[in-house]
């Protein structure tokens, strides 16, 4: 195939209303499921389905399996930047229409997954890693850099022993409120635990919600610019 008939194929995919809807929809970084978009789409779950095969089999979006659930999401930043390119050319006063998203509610701002935190609060804290060059998404795993060995340390996290267990090390686990990665694994966990320990997060009774106490917002800030 050349490429212009590379590009010719990419553009009608991309201009046909219901896939342009998903698109723009996926674009907040989230991953849905086909219902989802096919509810955002206003379009049949069936037809949803033939679309998300189309512009997966074009390389314009990935999926991932979680449970009984598959998640689709954009498959490079490139992709993100053409829809949001395409979206500078609605006239300014169309732009205040778009659709914002809910306030997030205790739960799904932090709670724990499994022996992990999730929610906002640890998505952001994994993204804040990721930016301060402590973890590395490396081919769906997270990978520790020299920076981040030391990073964990400081916390009194060995990051040498936690590679030695049984379970996985460092990997990305899709959080299912904010649809982006948090931190998982024995890593992962050994974070909570250690937060836990610091009582920079506190457990409520009969309940997966975490706070994050005053201490640990000044903390987490003070290690990662990141405000919770």
């Amino acid at each position: 195939m050349t490429f212009e008939e590379h590009y010719k194929k990419i553009t009608s995919l991309l201009g046909e209303p219901v896939r342009a809807i998903m698109l723009w929809h996926l674009l907040d970084g989230r991953a849905y499921t086909a219902g989802e978009l096919a509810l955002c789409a206003d379009t049949t779950p069936q037809s949803a389905s033939n679309h998300l095969l189309k512009l997966l089999s074009a390389g314009l979006l990935a999926v991932e399996k979680q449970g009984r659930h598959r998640y689709y999401r954009l498959a490079t930043p490139e992709v993100a930047y053409v829809i949001e390119s395409i979206a500078n050319l609605v006239p300014p006063e169309k732009q205040k229409d778009r659709k914002k998203r809910p306030v997030l509610s205790g739960h799904t701002y932090a709670r724990t997954c499994y022996d992990h935190l999730a929610g906002k609060a640890g998505v952001l804290l994994t993204e804040a890693m990721i930016s301060n060059g402590i973890l590395v998404a490396d081919n769906g795993t997270f990978k520790v850099s020299d920076i981040g060995k030391t990073w964990f340390s400081g916390l009194d996290i060995d990051v040498d022993n936690l590679r030695l267990m049984k379970r996985s090390f460092a990997r990305p686990c899709l959080d299912w409120s904010e649809r982006k990665h948090h931190l998982a694994g024995a890593l992962g966990a050994a974070f909570l635990n250690r937060m836990i320990s610091l009582q920079w997060i506190r457990k409520k009774q009969h309940s997966r919600e975490v706070i994050i106490t005053s201490a640990g917002r000044q903390k987490l800030y003070e290690l990662l610019k990141v405000n919770l």
